[in-house]
């Protein structure tokens, strides 16, 4: 039966994938408003098709341009993340060469940043910078890795220094006004039952993990349960600098981290499904 799911579920989610691809980017190519909407309803789907129940916590920042920084566990953050609202991400220059997978990004319009060449920071900062204040909203994974879910690692400040830039509006100069808000992820149920240390690298994926058998055995087992929380947004003024931003942002993430994973998650729940709310979505709906 394992075996079954993860064959279907893969196709599933390749065969949508295939179809979907072609229509994004012709959209992309024309500037067509639904090209913003559709990676936003495709990972709503893949959700709904892997099994994924996310639990939102929080409110997501509506003000605005927002960089929304939040601790990476799992290639499984992207569909996660991406089913909450219409987003981009800030992934790392090599994921753009990945074989179906950097299409993908691509395809939603991923800003890529080579880590290893400080000449190329400035640029990225400046990019990142330019689509936040075209009103985008990008999600970074400060981390510059994945962990295995039981904890957050430091968060690296290099690319928080794009909070230090100004938004501009029209004639008004807003300086150090770009709204940052924290998102932790936690996995935290298989089947309805505590994920647990043993099971979380099922669904974690660091270190040298190969992808695809990844892949396969993630979609084997059974559904999970994802707690996603909003932490209170910030900008640098308030906060002093980057590397306090850094600090800040990487503190919240992981006390939602903690939270989730204790089962103290107890906030009011928060919506989760059209493109311009958030309510709950459960599995298989």
């Amino acid at each position: 039966m394992a075996t079954a799911r993860a064959a279907v579920l893969l196709a599933g989610f390749i065969l949508s994938a295939v179809i979907l691809m072609p229509l994004q980017w012709f959209g992309l190519k024309f500037g067509l408003t639904y090209a913003r909407s559709l990676p936003n309803r495709y990972h709503r789907f893949l959700c709904r098709l892997v099994g994924i129940r996310v639990t939102v916590r929080g409110e997501p920042y509506r003000g605005g341009a927002c960089l929304i920084t939040a601790n990476h566990t799992s290639w499984l953050d992207i569909p996660v993340i991406a089913s909450l609202a219409p987003c981009s991400f800030v992934a790392k220059s090599e994921v753009a060469g990945w074989p179906f997978f950097g299409t993908l990004a691509k395809l939603q319009q991923t800003v890529f940043v080579e880590r290893e060449r400080r000449t190329r920071t400035v640029h990225s900062r400046n990019e990142i910078h330019t689509r936040i204040a075209a009103g985008d909203r990008l999600v970074l994974f400060p981390e510059g890795t994945s962990s295995d879910g039981n904890r957050v690692l430091p968060f690296k400040s290099a690319l928080m220094s794009v909070a230090q830039l100004a938004i501009v509006n029209g004639e008004e100069d807003r300086e150090d006004n770009l709204v940052v808000q924290p998102l932790s992820v936690a996995y935290v149920k298989l089947n309805g039952i505590p994920m647990g240390r043993y099971f979380r690298p099922f669904f974690a994926w660091y270190g040298d993990m190969e992808l695809f058998p990844h892949l396969w055995e993630a979609f084997s087992l059974g559904p999970i349960e994802v707690i996603a929380e909003f932490h209170e947004p910030v900008t640098i003024r308030e906060i002093g600098n980057r590397k306090a931003l850094a600090a800040y942002c990487e503190a919240r993430c992981q006390e939602g981290l903690v939270r989730a994973l204790h089962g103290r998650a107890d906030e009011p729940q928060v919506a989760l499904a059209a493109p311009q709310e958030i309510r709950p979505l459960a599995a298989g709906a």
